[in-house]
């Protein structure tokens, strides 16, 4: 990915309202420095889940699973208690 040339913003109220009103003109672009750390990052995000997927036994999968589940209505229990008075 090519490296972009950081525009500065201004500091004053004034000027950065009429760089606002220029970037949406389209008068001036507004891009950002993408750095090699940003890239990094990214790329291991993309494929964090699924490595870390395959790393796990069955047993680890469904005990994560298992206790994702009991969060999930957990929330849902909580929120029956607030708005209606419910106990489960």
């Amino acid at each position: 990915m090519p490296m972009r040339k950081e525009v500065k913003h201004p500091r004053d109220a004034n000027q950065l309202g009429k760089f606002i009103v220029d970037v949406a003109t389209g008068e001036q672009e507004a891009t950002y420095e993408v750095g090699l750390v940003n890239e990094f990052a990214r790329a291991g995000g993309l494929k964090g889940g699924r490595v870390r997927s395959e790393r796990l036994s069955l047993e680890q999968r469904k005990e994560i699973a298992k206790r994702a589940a009991k969060a999930r209505w957990q929330k849902i229990d909580d929120w029956a208690v607030i708005n209606y008075g419910l106990n489960s």
